[in-house]
């Protein structure tokens, strides 16, 4: 079988621009999101996945890294991105900017903008986004008849349209209007790809075409070699191929559509050419044996020599099986593996050898048991030994009981592995992933057994968390909105109005990442797999600590954090506030706090009282000096006298700031939060 691949074929420069921008984004930020896909290709979506791009839909991301299709987007779309603060990385295909710009010089010249193409497609929706999406979409030949009599028009084609029909639809366009600039926008790679398909397909017997199933320019390859080739295949990947279909050709062609990297075209090849004609035919004679006219029969071992077994099968002549039909085992010894007089199963390979005697296999009998064991392994979802024997493209190649299995690089581990020569030798716990007898195909797993046992892990964190239970993790990661939490697999949130008691701005005021510290549970929700966590509840309240520190009497020393016409407010160590009066300012008249203090001053204080139900600390400056001289105590009498008792009423200076309190919620803020419509940047 000779396996032939396109000149032009896969990612072309600006697919393959967009998919390295944003595994560069991913390598550096955490919070990277995209709208539909980056490029029309399955596994290329799955791999940025599982590196951690984000989809989002109608709720737009605030303040993020936000990367734009290869395909593009429009105008509006990228300036609303940026209104709500995202970073846009922009990895629209270089060759759709120059044709923005096309269009955008015509329409505002008063042009009438004319696109062939999907009007479904997103290059097509970018495109007559620029435009104010007064673009016509035309799809066919019948759409373009309706085009008449216009003036000033502008046509273009979809990058990876067709020419011939793109010729066959600006002619129409041309024979019916006046002043019509025909602009050939198709991609000069699409047509390379696209020539390169049509040469191809014209030499080989059969042609693999490899790409999305909903790429536009992978199904316009099919249809190209489909004209040249009618033995053409639309596949994703090689888990699509027949082997049993593809065997009665001798030559097949491989091209794919410029969303596929070239690891899925190698993984392809190297798949067809693992499992090539003859190999595939003995592996079908060894095990299916629907050639021979006896299939496998009881005997007796007469005898065993050193190099092979002679058994009776009742038959007009006795059967041998030689040293090479002996055992799945190439070491294997007759005489360590049979003795006279056993009953074994023997198969059938030739009624005559020559000299009169049938030619046997327990070597095959082996092999068609351990396909039996296999498949029932794979329907029971068991796991199976493979010893890896060797690296091959796209993967390592292994023995599961004698029977070669396929492992791909994708299915070695959840992590990408650079070299796979580390895995020559060892004996690996997979699981089969495909397995069919008739088509002798056998893919195994490794990754699957490892997600499974991350999954039962995490159910199991999942188990021990309740409502109001204390837990130990490990700060994992801090964001504006605060701070996540690894439990030991799964991730919870910890508010930032949940971290302190005190007002903070960042969660990094009070936690580091790796910090261990211990947690509340305050809410869980494990179909949306959000734990909301809570820090500040398990630490003493402000006002606790100040009354464990502190009595009336005590000097302390605190900070001006806010000045009001009636008295300023001193933040002392605990994080509590306390207010000095005017008249607690100074033994001389003060007119206003402001003539006296300034913000952020650090000021020795007196506690005069507190008021643990208020929750209200009264403190004097004067009170910490010397008294004054020149003070008469009369006067001292008559401000006495003026101030009204404290008990009897409240302070009107405490009534009359906004947002004065020392009272702690008891319920955090980030409980009675909706839990379940809380998002991230929330």
């Amino acid at each position: 079988m000779i396996i032939k691949i396109a000149d032009n074929a896969g990612f072309c420069f600006g697919v393959k621009r967009a998919v390295e921008m944003t595994e560069d984004t991913l390598s550096e930020y955490k919070d990277v999101y995209i709208s539909g896909d980056l490029v029309h290709n399955r596994h290329v979506t799955e791999k940025m996945a599982e590196k951690g791009l984000m989809q989002y839909d109608q709720d737009i991301p605030i303040n993020k890294h936000v990367i734009v299709r290869s395909h593009g987007a429009s105008v509006s779309d990228k300036e609303l991105l940026r209104t709500k603060g995202n970073t846009v990385i922009d990895c629209t295909c270089p060759v759709l900017l120059s044709i923005y710009d096309k269009i955008i010089d015509h329409y505002n010249n008063g042009y009438q903008i004319v696109i062939f193409g999907s009007r479904e497609h997103p290059e097509i929706i970018a495109l007559n986004g620029h435009v104010s999406n007064s673009a016509i979409i035309v799809e066919n030949e019948e759409e373009a008849l309706k085009i008449k009599n216009l003036e000033k028009i502008y046509l273009i084609s979809q990058t990876t349209n067709i020419f011939d029909n793109f010729k066959r639809i600006s002619d129409i366009i041309v024979d019916n209007n006046n002043n019509v600039i025909v602009s050939n926008t198709i991609c000069n790679a699409t047509k390379k790809r696209q020539d390169s398909c049509m040469e191809l397909s014209k030499t080989v017997d059969a042609m693999i075409v490899i790409g999305g199933k909903n790429s536009s320019n992978t199904k316009k390859l099919y249809n190209i070699a489909k004209e040249h080739c009618k033995h053409t295949y639309l596949i994703e990947s090689y888990e699509d191929l027949d082997l049993y279909e593809f065997i009665k050709y001798n030559s097949i062609g491989i091209t794919a559509g410029a969303s596929t990297p070239s690891w899925i075209i190698e993984e392809v090849a190297n798949f067809m050419e693992n499992y090539s004609k003859d190999e595939f035919m003995e592996q079908v004679d060894g095990s299916m044996t629907r050639i021979y006219p006896k299939d496998i029969v009881k005997g007796e071992i007469i005898y065993v020599t050193d190099d092979e077994v002679i058994v009776n099968i009742n038959y007009k002549s006795d059967g041998i099986v030689k040293l090479d039909e002996l055992s799945t085992d190439p070491d294997a010894k007759p005489k360590d593996l049979f003795e006279e007089g056993q009953e074994i199963e023997v198969y059938v390979i030739k009624l005559d050898d020559g000299d009169g005697n049938v030619v046997l296999s327990t070597r095959r009998v082996e092999g068609l048991k351990n396909w039996q064991k296999l498949l029932d392994s794979y329907k029971a979802g068991e796991t199976v030994t493979v010893h890896v024997t060797k690296e091959v493209k796209g993967g390592l190649l292994g023995t599961v009981m004698g029977i070669v299995a396929f492992l791909p690089g994708s299915q070695i581990t959840t992590t990408f592995v650079q070299d796979l020569k580390q895995f020559i030798g060892q004996d690996m716990e997979c699981r089969i992933i495909s397995a069919d007898e008739k088509k002798r195909r056998l893919v195994v797993s490794k990754r699957v057994i490892e997600e499974e046992e991350n999954q039962k892990k995490i159910d199991a964190i999942w188990d021990t968390l309740e409502v109001n239970k204390v837990v130990t993790g490990k700060v994992a990661r801090l964001t504006d909105f605060g701070a996540f939490v690894d439990l030991g697999g799964v991730d919870g949130l910890v508010h930032v109005s949940d971290i302190s008691w005190n007002r903070i701005k960042h969660p990094n005021e009070v936690l580091n990442k790796d910090d261990e510290i211990e947690v509340i549970v305050l809410r869980k929700n494990k179909e949306k797999n959000r734990i909301s966590l809570g820090y500040k509840q398990l630490q003493k309240k402000p006002f606790e600590s100040f009354l464990e520190n502190n009595a009336v009497g005590d000097i302390v020393e605190g900070t001006v954090v806010n000045l009001v016409d009636f008295g300023a407010f001193i933040r002392l160590s605990e994080g509590v506030e306390g207010l000095v009066h005017v008249s607690q300012i100074s033994d001389e008249h003060v007119e206003k706090p402001s003539d006296e203090l300034n913000i952020d001053d650090k000021v020795e204080v007196k506690i005069l009282d507190i008021d643990p139900e208020e929750k209200r600390i009264a403190l004097s400056i004067k009170e910490t000096k010397e008294p004054s001289k020149d003070v008469k105590a009369p006067v001292q009498e008559e401000q006495k006298k003026t101030q009204r008792p404290r008990r009897e009423k409240r302070d009107d200076s405490f009534e009359k700031v906004e947002g004065f309190r020392n009272q702690e919620l008891d319920t955090s803020i980030g409980a009675l939060l909706d839990f379940d419509n809380l998002t991230e940047e929330e």
